[in-house]
C-alpha cells in the first residue's frame, strides 16, 4: 500500500490535478492515503478553472500548506513519492534553492533527501532561461519533469481524454500500471 503526495499549486491546468486525484482514489487497493496539499492560490485557481470547490472521499485527505507538523514533512512518515501538479515555476524555484517555506516544498525537500520520487508537472510556456536551470537542478537532484503537454497519438476527443495523455503516463511514473492509449496501439 502506498502512500502518495498530490499537491496543487497556482498554476493554470488544474484539471490535470482532479484527474489525478480521481485516478489514484480508484486505485485504493494498492494506495492507503493520497495526501493533498493545495497552496492558497491553488485552490483559488482549481475554483476559478473547474467553477468547484475540491471535495473529495478516502483515501483522500487533505493537508494545510501551513502546517509544518503534517506527516509528510518528515521522511520518517514513510510517503512513497510526491507529485506537484500543476507546479508553478515559483515552487520549481523555491525547491531547486532548498527553501522549505511552506509543507509543499519540505515535503518536496523530503522526497529528494529521502530518494523517493518527486515528480514536478510545470504547466507553463514558454520558459526562460531561470526556470530550465531550475528544472536542470531538480532533475539533478532526483527529480522528474513531466510538462504538462499531452500528446495526440491517441486522438483524443476530450479535454478528459487529451488531460489524460499526461496524468496516466504520471500515474505509471508512479508505478501503477494502468490501462491507457500506448504508442502503436490503436485507437478508440
Amino acid at each position: 500500500m502506498q502512500k502518495i503526495i498530490v499537491a496543487v499549486t497556482g498554476a493554470s491546468g488544474v484539471i490535470y490535478a482532479e484527474r489525478i486525484i480521481n485516478k489514484l482514489a480508484k486505485l485504493s487497493s494498492s494506495i492507503a492515503e493520497v495526501a493533498l496539499v493545495f497552496t492558497e492560490n491553488g485552490k483559488k485557481v482549481w475554483e476559478y478553472e473547474l467553477k468547484q470547490e475540491p471535495a473529495f472521499n478516502p483515501p483522500v485527505r487533505e493537508y494545510d500548506n501551513a502546517d509544518m507538523f503534517a506527516p509528510m514533512a518528515s521522511g520518517s512518515a514513510g510517503y512513497d513519492a510526491m507529485v506537484i501538479i500543476p507546479c508553478t515555476m515559483g515552487t520549481i524555484g523555491r525547491i531547486a534553492a532548498g527553501t522549505s517555506t511552506d509543507l509543499i516544498c519540505r515535503a518536496a525537500d523530503v522526497m529528494l533527501k529521502e530518494r523517493r520520487k518527486l515528480i514536478l508537472v510545470p504547466r507553463e510556456l514558454p520558459y526562460n532561461l531561470i526556470h530550465l536551470q531550475n528544472m536542470t537542478t531538480l532533475t539533478q537532484a532526483g527529480a522528474v519533469v513531466i510538462p504538462a503537454s499531452p500528446s495526440f497519438y491517441s486522438h483524443p476527443k476530450t479535454i478528459e481524454e487529451l488531460t489524460d495523455t499526461v496524468v496516466d503516463r504520471i500515474i505509471e511514473m508512479l508505478g501503477f500500471r494502468i490501462e491507457h492509449y500506448r504508442w502503436g496501439e490503436k485507437s478508440s
